[in-house]
C-alpha cells in the first residue's frame, strides 16, 4: 500500500525544504539550472564588455601615442593595489565556498565579511582616482584639459588633447562599469552574509555561494583585463 504519510509523492521530510523551489525535482536538478543560468548571463557579460574592449582596442591602435600619454598621468600604484586587492578578494571568495560546502559557518561568514571589505577597499581607491581626475580637469566635456603633455618615446611631440579626451571617455566608461558590478556584488554578498547569519547553508545546499562567487570571479577577471590595457600603455624607460 502506498505510504499514507506522503503526499504528492513526497515523503514528509521532502516536503518542508523551504531552499528546494516547487518547480524542480531535487537540490542537484535547481543547482544544475542555477549553475547553467548564471554561466548565461555571464556570456552576455562577455560580449557586453567585449565590445567595449574592441573599441578600446581601434582607437589605441589608430592614436596609440596619445593613449600612452593619457594613460601615464594615470596613478599605476592605485591599480596595481586594486588588482592585489581583488586577487585577494577572489582567494576569500574561494574559501566561503569551500567552507559552505564543509559545514564551517564561522570561517563562511568570516571569508565573506572580508571579501566585502576588499570590495569597499577596492571601491574607495577607484574614488581617490576618480577625484584626482576631476583636480586635473580630465574628465571629458566642457573643462576638459590635456594639453602641452608629452607622447612617450618622442622628443618634442605632444598628445592630442581630443585624442586624449577619446581614452578618459573609454577609462570612465569601462571602470564605471566595472565599479557598478562591484556594487551589485557586495550588494549579493550582503544577502548571502545574512543566510549565513542565520545558518541557511549547509553542505547540501550553498549553491547562492557558488553562484554568487562565481559572479564575483567574473568581475575579478574583466579587471584582470582592465589593468593592463588602461594602466600600462607603454610604461617602459
Amino acid at each position: 500500500m502506498p505510504d499514507s504519510t506522503a503526499v504528492g509523492g513526497l515523503h514528509p521530510e521532502e516536503q518542508h525544504r523551504p531552499e528546494l523551489l516547487h518547480h524542480f525535482a531535487d537540490e542537484q536538478q535547481q543547482r544544475d539550472a542555477s549553475s547553467l543560468g548564471m554561466w548565461v548571463f555571464l556570456a552576455t557579460e562577455v560580449m557586453f564588455f567585449g565590445g567595449l574592449f574592441c573599441a578600446y582596442l581601434i582607437y589605441r591602435h589608430w592614436y596609440f601615442g596619445d593613449f600612452a600619454a593619457a594613460s601615464k598621468s594615470i596613478n599605476m600604484g592605485y591599480g596595481a593595489t586594486n588588482t592585489a586587492v581583488l586577487i585577494c578578494s577572489s582567494l576569500t571568495v574561494v574559501l566561503a565556498v569551500w567552507a559552505a560546502q564543509t559545514a564551517r559557518r564561522t570561517l563562511l561568514i568570516g571569508s565573506l565579511i572580508i571579501t566585502m571589505l576588499l570590495g569597499l577597499t577596492f571601491l574607495g581607491i577607484k574614488g581617490i582616482e576618480y577625484r584626482d581626475k576631476f583636480v586635473e580637469h580630465h574628465v571629458p566635456g566642457a573643462s576638459f584639459s590635456f594639453e602641452n603633455e608629452p607622447v612617450p618615446g618622442h622628443p618634442g611631440q605632444y598628445a592630442n588633447p581630443s585624442h586624449a579626451e577619446i581614452f578618459f571617455s573609454l577609462y570612465f566608461v569601462m571602470t564605471g562599469l566595472h565599479a557598478l558590478h562591484m556594487i551589485i556584488g557586495l550588494g549579493i554578498f550582503l544577502w548571502l552574509l545574512t543566510m549565513a547569519w542565520k545558518g541557511r547553508f549547509t553542505p547540501e545546499y550553498h549553491t547562492p555561494v557558488e553562484i554568487g562567487g562565481l559572479y564575483w570571479h567574473f568581475v575579478d577577471i574583466v579587471w584582470i583585463y582592465l589593468f593592463p590595457l588602461l594602466y600600462l600603455i607603454d610604461r617602459h624607460p
